[in-house]
């Protein structure tokens, strides 16, 4: 366990949000930036499997899905690490010694559950090249405002947000880590046609779990009994997630997560966004989402 190695090393350390740097336009944590070079040349092995989203769309819980189904159904193999050390997390870069996620992935025989919040055209190539299987989970553009404000209010690895009004504003203009929502759940669907990518929404894994598990283990080859895939999604509901250990990031220290802000597993809902926005904010919002998503065939439901 990568932090709890290294904890020796942090007596008293105070962690300073990251300056955000950009490549190719897209604001990034300035350590990736510096190391950029790097994660660009990644090389990916065939059997890799990816997990990528956008910021707080529901990773996490795709990945302990997808190890899960690897794992044949066993809960504590599945429990051999935390999400973090067992899936790197390509563009991470971590205050030394901790290992980056590309030292953690080139340190890893394949085949590897990846983990990348990367917009698709930053992406490492070698993926493409070795015709990797991606799962993309997509979240709608307000829960996923919402919980990224609340996210980045309790990791000190992102920006400050500052309060909400301040938050909605920079959220809408993509002037947060990792870029616009609608570029990045753009660039995913365009890439959908054209690679071997699992596009998977996350208000379908709300309303009905276990058919987006079907999806997932379909995707992947897998063979698994009933039985198996009940214990897959008696292992992935939220609640077992919010008490597991291994995948609700309470093993990172709290200067780094500080749960008492706001938990990392914080609702999982569809429909928060109502309890944040102002009837001024959804107007604008509408507005701007309008423009952004005239033209295609994506779409997003905000309640279920």
């Amino acid at each position: 366990m990568a932090f709890e190695r290294n904890a020796q090393h942090f007596g008293g350390y105070v962690m300073q949000r990251p300056r955000l740097g950009h490549i190719s336009g897209v604001p990034l944590d300035q350590k990736a930036c510096d190391t950029w070079e790097d994660i660009w040349k990644f090389q990916a092995h065939p059997e890799d499997v990816l997990v990528a989203a956008y910021p707080k769309a529901g990773i996490t819980w795709m990945q302990e899905i997808v190890d899960m189904i690897c794992q044949e159904g066993n809960n504590e193999r599945c429990r051999r690490a935390p999400t973090y050390d067992k899936h790197p997390f390509l563009e991470a870069v971590a205050p030394k010694p901790v290992p980056s996620g590309l030292q953690l992935a080139e340190n890893m025989d394949p085949p590897r559950i990846l983990k990348t919040h990367l917009p698709v055209q930053l992406l490492p190539p070698s993926f493409w090249d070795q015709d990797c299987k991606v799962i993309y989970v997509a979240r709608n553009a307000k829960d996923s405002m919402v919980s990224y404000y609340h996210f980045q209010r309790m990791n000190k690895g992102l920006p400050d947000p500052g309060d909400w009004d301040t938050y909605f504003s920079t959220f809408l203009s993509g002037n947060v880590t990792w870029g616009s929502w609608f570029d990045h759940v753009l660039g995913w669907w365009d890439a959908k046609d054209r690679h071997q990518v699992l596009y998977i929404f996350y208000e379908d894994m709300i309303e009905n779990t276990r058919r987006e598990i079907e999806k997932v283990k379909k995707f992947l080859g897998k063979e698994l009994s009933e039985e198996i895939l009940e214990d897959v999604y008696q292992h992935t509901t939220f609640h077992a997630m919010s008490e597991n250990p291994m995948a609700n990031y309470s093993t990172i220290p709290s200067f780094v997560m500080d749960h008492s802000i706001s938990p990392f597993m914080r609702k999982g809902i569809v429909g928060d966004w109502r309890n944040h926005f102002t009837v001024a904010q959804d107007e604008i919002f509408e507005k701007e989402y309008g423009r952004r998503m005239a033209g295609t065939d994506l779409t997003f439901r905000t309640e279920l």
